[in-house]
C-alpha cells in the first residue's frame, strides 16, 4: 500500500500526549535510557563476540545491534513529532519504518473517535481481550487500560517478546539475529498485521471524511448497503424475530427470544449455510462454513485527502487469499487450518495455524508454542491432502471482491473479505 497519506497529520504525538496530561519528557527520556542501555549491554556483547564468533556471525551480529538500536532511534524520532517522509532510519526498509510509526501512531489516536467502538482504546480493550502472548497466556487488551502499560509493552515488553521468539525459532547465532530482528522491525505474522492495518485504519479514518465508508464495519449496515449495490451477501431472514427452545425443558427454562435487526434489534438472523460440494470433499462432514479471507487495496483513499476523484475500478487490487479450513465440530472457521493460496492460480499452499495467539491463562505457559509454522498439507481432521488442491474460478472470486470494494466502500484503503462458496447460494 501507498503510504503518503500518513504524512498528513494535523495533530503531533506531543499535542495528543500533552493534551491527555501526559507529559511527552517521560516518554522521551524513558526510551533514551532504555537506548542507553541495551546500548551499552550491546556494545559488550559484541566485544566480547571478537573472540566468541567468526567473521561472518560478526558481520550479522554488528548489523543486528544496528537495526535494534535504530528501533529505538526511531520510535524516538517519530514520539518527537517526526514525519515518515523525513524518518532519516530505515531509508530503504519501508515495512519498518511503517510498522514503528503505527506503533507510536497509538498514542495520537488513542482517544480519538473510532468508527466500530467508541474510541480507539475502547477497541483495542474489546477486540484484544480473546488475545493472548503466545507462550504466556497473558491478555493482550490488559496493556490497552493504560497508556504507560502500552508503552511498557512498545519499548520494553515487545523486544523480550521477539528475542524470545527468536530463541525458538533459531538453530544458531545466525538464524537467532536474523529472526529477531525480523520479528521486532517487519514481523510477518497475522496479529502484526492486523493491528498493523487496525491503527492506519483508524488514523486514516479520522484524516477523511469517508464516514460512510467506515459505516460499514457494522454488519447490519454492511448488509443493506451490499443489497442496495447487488453485492452478493449472506442472505438474512427480515421477519421481526424468533424464539428457541429447549425441546426438553420447562418453566420457561431454555427459552431463548431474539429482536431481528430488521426490526430495530441487535441480532441478524440468518440460514446456516453449507459448503459448496469441492469444500466438501476437503473437509470433516461436520466442519463449519469454511470461508477464503481475501485482502482487497483501494487507492480511493490516497485521493480523499487532497481532492475528490471518482475511484473505478483500476483503483482497486485484490492482493492475497487464504483459505479458513474449519475444524471438527468448530462453530465457525475462527477455529481453522490457514492454508494460502495463489491468487491467480487459484492452487493452494501449505497451511498454518493461529490458536496458540488464542490460548490465555497461566496454564497456558507450559503446553502453548510460542510459534507456528507453514508445514500443514493435510486437514487434521480427515487427512485429506489439501495442498496442491485448485480453487475453481480463481479469478472470478477475486473480481467479486474487487467489485464489492468499489461499489461498497471505495475510499477504504484495505479490506478483508470472508468469501463462502456455499452449497445453496453459490458464492456470496
Amino acid at each position: 500500500m501507498d503510504v503518503e497519506y500518513l504524512n498528513a497529520s494535523t495533530n503531533s504525538t506531543y499535542d495528543t500526549l500533552s493534551n491527555n496530561n501526559y507529559n511527552l519528557s517521560l516518554y522521551s527520556v524513558s526510551a533514551l535510557m532504555i537506548l542507553i542501555t541495551f546500548t551499552l549491554l550491546f556494545s559488550t556483547i559484541s566485544l566480547l563476540s571478537e573472540n566468541l564468533f567468526n567473521n561472518s556471525h560478526k558481520q550479522i551480529i554488528v548489523k543486528s545491534l544496528q537495526n535494534f538500536i535504530d528501533y529505538y532511534r526511531t520510535l524516538y524520532y517519530f514520539l518527537n513529532q517526526g514525519s515518515l517522509r523525513d524518518c532519516p532510519y530505515f531509508k530503504d526498509n519501508i515495512q519498518a519504518k511503517c510498522h514503528i510509526y503505527s506503533l507510536t501512531l497509538i498514542f495520537t489516536i488513542w482517544d480519538r473517535p473510532h468508527y466500530r467502538n467508541g474510541t480507539f482504546q475502547q477497541d483495542m480493550i474489546n477486540n484484544l481481550c480473546d488475545v493472548a502472548i503466545p507462550g504466556t497466556g497473558i491478555p493482550l487488551h490488559i496493556f490497552a487500560y493504560s497508556k504507560i502499560l502500552t508503552f511498557w509493552l512498545i519499548t520494553i515488553g515487545y523486544p523480550i517478546i521477539a528475542f524470545i521468539a527468536a530463541v525458538y525459532a533459531s538453530k544458531n547465532i545466525n538464524t537467532f539475529c536474523e529472526a529477531f530482528i525480523t520479528q521486532l522491525i517487519e514481523p510477518q505474522d497475522w496479529f502484526s498485521f492486523w493491528r498493523l492495518n487496525c491503527r492506519l485504519a483508524t488514523y486514516h479514518s479520522g484524516l477523511t471524511n469517508y464516514e460512510k465508508d467506515y459505516a460499514l464495519e457494522d454488519k447490519w449496515t454492511f448488509l443493506q448497503e451490499a443489497e442496495k449495490q447487488s453485492v452478493a451477501v449472506t442472505p438474512y431472514m427480515k421477519f421481526d424475530g424468533i424464539v428457541c427452545k429447549h425441546r426438553n425443558m420447562e418453566g420457561g427454562l431454555g427459552f431463548h427470544s431474539f429482536n431481528n435487526a430488521s426490526n430495530g434489534g441487535d441480532w441478524i438472523i440468518q440460514e446456516k449455510l453449507g459448503n459448496a460440494k469441492f469444500l466438501q470433499d476437503l473437509l470433516p462432514t461436520d466442519a463449519p462454513l469454511s470461508t477464503f479471507r481475501i485482502i482487497s487495496a483501494s487507492r480511493g483513499g490516497l485521493q480523499g485527502l487532497t481532492r475528490d476523484d471518482k475511484v473505478t475500478m483500476d483503483d482497486i487490487t485484490a492482493l492475497s487469499c487464504v483459505w479458513r479450513g474449519g475444524r471438527s465440530k468448530a462453530k465457525t472457521d475462527h477455529t481453522s487450518i490457514l492454508f494460502n493460496v495463489n491468487p491467480k492460480t487459484g492452487e493452494m499452499k501449505k497451511g498454518t495455524t493461529n490458536t496458540h495467539w488464542y490460548q490465555r491463562g497461566l496454564d497456558k505457559i507450559f503446553n502453548t508454542p510460542w510459534l507456528s509454522y507453514h508445514d500443514v498439507t493435510h486437514h487434521p481432521d480427515n487427512e485429506v491432502q489439501i495442498t496442491g488442491k485448485v480453487v475453481p474460478n480463481m479469478k472470478k472470486m477475486m473480481d467479486f471482491v474487487r467489485d464489492a470494494h468499489l461499489k461498497l466502500i471505495p475510499h477504504v484503503p484495505l479490506c478483508g473479505w470472508d468469501v463462502a462458496l456455499t452449497e445453496k447460494y453459490g458464492m456470496v
